[in-house]
């Protein structure tokens, strides 16, 4: 669950019972301007689902939030660097841009190392101000 304080409504404490909890393998680091997303896994695949669920999390309670959709995302880059920052801004535009969607969850459909090619899916929800809280 997540540590904000913030009172629920009926409707956020039911989504966090019906869903299981976020597996969060990440940690937020303190940097002078802003924050640094610190995040593992046992591949390299689920690293970088990691630090993408960790970007999120940042902005809202993940666990408020519904996989009613499902939304298909493809970076690329010149290096595996690149490549994350790539992957990481195409999912934050789909949040920033219609159709404004936030996933719960996403997961590394494939990796490619060699080509720094990476495809992924969400299951999320439409980002929506009286439901999921900002601090």
């Amino acid at each position: 669950m997540d540590e904000r304080y913030y009172d629920q409504s009926n409707e956020q404490k039911a989504i966090q019972t019906k869903y299981p909890s976020i597996n969060k393998r990440f940690e937020y680091l303190d940097h002078t301007a802003d924050v640094q997303l610190h995040a593992w896994g046992s591949t390299l695949q689920e690293a970088f689902e990691q630090v993408t669920t960790a970007m999120f999390c940042y902005i809202t309670d993940l666990a408020v939030v519904e996989p009613l959709q499902t939304m298909e995302i493809e970076a690329e880059g010149g290096d595996m660097m690149s490549l994350l920052y790539n992957f990481m801004d195409a999912w934050l535009f789909n949040f920033c841009a219609d159709p404004f969607f936030i996933p719960r969850e996403l997961k590394v459909i494939s990796l490619d190392r060699v080509n720094f090619k990476i495809r992924s899916i969400g299951w999320g929800e439409q980002f929506n101000l009286d439901k999921h809280p900002q601090d």
